[in-house]
């Protein structure tokens, strides 16, 4: 009888760095078994600034995770952030290899292959390949063409990529906690992985993951994403406009905004001031609507920079589902407001699923991702790891599990 097998993943942000340990069921149920957030350090913006702050940091979530699971980490999947990267689509075509003309899986990861055969610098390298779609002997939208009889196969892709010193940076930040990576994983696919549905996928919409340092947007059309992007910009820049604001230091400025989310979700939403007098400062009380303000200014600049990466994108007006918000700010008080004025579509707030066992934890917005790395890696086979090389370099190691990966976005 096959036995559970133990998946992490490691959550390196520019606010927190979250490891979450799971146990993996032959049936593919993910149960939580270990969790742990720490405060981070050493990482800018989802970049590696200080590698010895950035392993300190790393080292505390994991040893703290690895105790409540009672069990040590070998390997993990690793978040890749940070506005290096960017996404570009490609076309690729090969000749189906069997004289009987059925397509099969092989077919299916060479063509996913001649898709790479991009002109890219090679300062860069590729983290994802995503098939949008096939096409059979000029027959398009075909999901899964494996089976089919044909003679030309050709496949339309999403590829992402990201800075290689960037990320080899923050792979070597990993080993030296004694942790390989199995996979890299961008921020945005992770998040959709927990908290966008099948019929948002496949009607159009834009994930918008809003970190401390970075949103991730990622905008998916006809069940798979065709678009991605990063911005500079994310909820700790609603912090430091509440330190200038109110004339406060860093640290008491993000405790008033957590009181100003909890305030929100409590009873407390029809009084006009905001009581702070647990915080130890001068003023006891403060102006909900002055921090609302404050608040509601930043977020329409987020939502306004949002916009006009999905106009750039090509999709403005085909995105039906709307928007979907998650990552640390998502439970800014007001925001789900200031994202329909700006953008003028649905918005919804994510809130990851997929796993259960010990999640009372992770069980916000603000852990779409890690969540979401879990089940990124619970789709993918478990004996591979990375090498980070030349650009190119993955794209061979990756072919053995392209088939899963491709089969992880068909309806």
């Amino acid at each position: 009888m096959a036995k559970d097998r133990i998946i992490a993943g490691l959550d390196i942000g520019s606010a927190k760095i979250t490891t979450i340990i799971a146990t993996l069921s032959p049936e593919g149920k993910i149960s939580v078994i270990g969790v742990s957030t720490v405060p981070s350090k050493g990482i800018k913006k989802g970049v590696v600034v200080d590698i010895d702050e950035a392993v300190e940091a790393i080292a505390a979530s994991l040893e703290s995770a690895e105790r409540m699971a009672g069990y040590a980490v070998s390997s993990a999947y690793c978040l890749v952030d940070g506005t290096h990267i960017s996404s570009l689509n490609s076309h690729g075509v090969v000749a189906v290899a069997h004289q009987e003309g059925e397509i099969s899986p092989s077919d299916v990861a060479r063509v996913t292959e001649a898709a790479q055969a991009i002109s890219i610098p090679s300062s860069r390298e590729i983290i994802h390949v995503i098939p949008r779609g096939f096409i059979v002997d000029s027959q398009d939208g075909v999901r899964d063409p494996v089976g089919m009889s044909g003679i030309r196969l050709e496949v339309e892709t999403n590829i992402i990529s990201g800075a290689t010193t960037v990320m080899r940076n923050l792979v070597k930040c990993v080993q030296q906690v004694g942790v390989d990576v199995e996979d890299l994983v961008f921020g945005g696919v992770a998040a959709a992985e927990a908290v966008l549905t099948d019929t948002e996928k496949e009607l159009g919409a834009v994930l918008v993951d809003i970190g401390g340092g970075t949103t991730d947007i990622l905008v998916f059309e006809d069940s798979s994403p065709a678009y991605a992007t990063v911005l500079p910009i994310g909820g700790q820049n609603l912090t430091n406009d509440l330190a200038i604001g109110l004339r406060t230091s860093l640290e008491d400025a993000g405790k008033i905004k957590e009181k100003l989310q909890v305030a929100a979700l409590g009873n407390q939403k029809e009084e006009n001031q905001l009581d702070i007098s647990d915080l130890g400062l001068e003023t006891k009380t403060l102006s909900k609507k002055t921090l609302n303000e404050i608040i509601k200014a930043r977020l329409q600049e987020i939502f306004s920079l949002v916009a006009l990466e999905v106009k750039k994108s090509g999709f403005a007006g085909k995105l039906p589902a709307g928007i979907i918000i998650c990552g640390g700010a998502a439970e800014t008080a007001g925001i789900a407001e200031a994202a329909k004025q700006v953008l003028k579509m649905p918005v919804r707030i994510g809130q990851p699923r997929g796993a259960s066992g010990l999640i009372e934890e992770v069980n916000g917005p603000a852990f779409a991702a890690s969540i979401g790395l879990l089940l990124y890696g619970s789709r993918l086979q478990p004996e591979r790891r990375i090498s980070l090389g030349a650009a190119r370099g993955r794209v061979f190691e990756l072919l053995g599990r392209m088939v899963n990966w491709i089969k992880s976005y068909l309806p």
